[in-house]
């Protein structure tokens, strides 16, 4: 099993190693990087390039370890004991299967993305420790062992709201995916939007990175709000002539909520604007 990139992602060759080298050894991919950059994107884009089953595991602030495994549904057995329905004595019958049990057993090798860890409590991680290092976990209310058929390809995202376990970080191979450059940049727009004029295209992406690199912002665009703010422009025939002025000075673009999401943010941007008006 190998990754060298799709029609539909762009990968560094850097990135690609990263993602080879988690296979060869066998250890979960850690993905780090800005809101935006792909990193949700490579899992899927990996299942669909290899053939393999994709399971999604989307953190949140109330997730516990324990979800990942299995859920045990015991006020369901006990309201259906007191209506007599049966089938309640078997506990398996409200035993939930999480991501993690569906991964280990699933027939064919697969998936396995756990999406934003960094989103849940400080000992989530530490939590999955056992798990994911042996590939196995014992469900009590069934007094079974459930152990990986087929080794899943783990990979897991960050975008480094809060810091992880050493422990866990030990067992895992990291990437941070870099902001893409001008050029990369531009590749992936192709892949989205291969008809687009290089006039616009070109106009377009210096106004991009013009934004982006305003000294103060809070939130800086992404690779995500390129794409959303080029689709509107083509949806609403925005003329070339709006993000192009005679002077080569910055402007403030159309549509320009795409772009930036904060007040602050729109407020420091017009500001430089103004600035700039007033110094020619």
């Amino acid at each position: 099993m190998r990754f060298d990139g799709s029609s539909r992602y762009i990968a560094t060759s850097e990135l690609k190693q990263a993602v080879n080298a988690a296979i060869t050894l066998q250890r979960p991919l850690l993905i780090k990087g800005e809101p935006g950059t792909g990193k949700t994107l490579l899992a899927e884009e990996l299942a669909a390039s290899v053939d393999a089953p994709l399971i999604s595991w989307h953190v949140k602030s109330t997730t516990r370890a324990i979800h990942g495994l299995y859920e045990y549904d015991a006020v369901s057995r006990l309201r259906d004991s007191q209506l007599g329905v049966a089938g309640v004595e078997d506990v398996r019958n409200y035993i939930r299967p999480g991501k993690l049990w569906q991964a280990f057993t699933h027939e064919q090798r697969c998936v396995l993305l756990i999406d934003e860890i960094d989103k849940a409590d400080i000992e989530f991680p530490n939590d999955l420790l056992r798990e994911i290092d042996r590939m196995e976990f014992y469900c009590y209310e069934t007094r079974e062992l459930v152990r990986a058929k087929h080794r899943p390809l783990v990979f897991i995202t960050s975008n480094n709201e809060k810091e992880l376990p050493d422990a866990f970080l030990r067992r895992c191979f990291f990437h941070y995916i870099k902001f893409p450059d001008a050029t990369t940049m531009k590749q992936i727009v192709d892949v989205h939007f291969p008809g687009l004029k290089a006039e616009l295209l070109s106009a377009a992406m210096k106004t991009f990175f013009d934004v982006r690199n305003l000294p103060g912002l809070k939130k800086k665009p992404s690779t995500s709000e390129l794409l959303d703010w080029l689709k509107l422009l083509l949806a609403q025939d925005i003329p070339l002539s709006a993000l192009q002025t005679q002077d080569d000075k910055v402007t403030v673009p159309p549509l320009v909520g795409a772009l930036l999401k904060n007040e602050q943010d729109v407020s420091l941007f017009e500001k430089l604007v103004f600035m700039q008006s007033r110094n020619r």
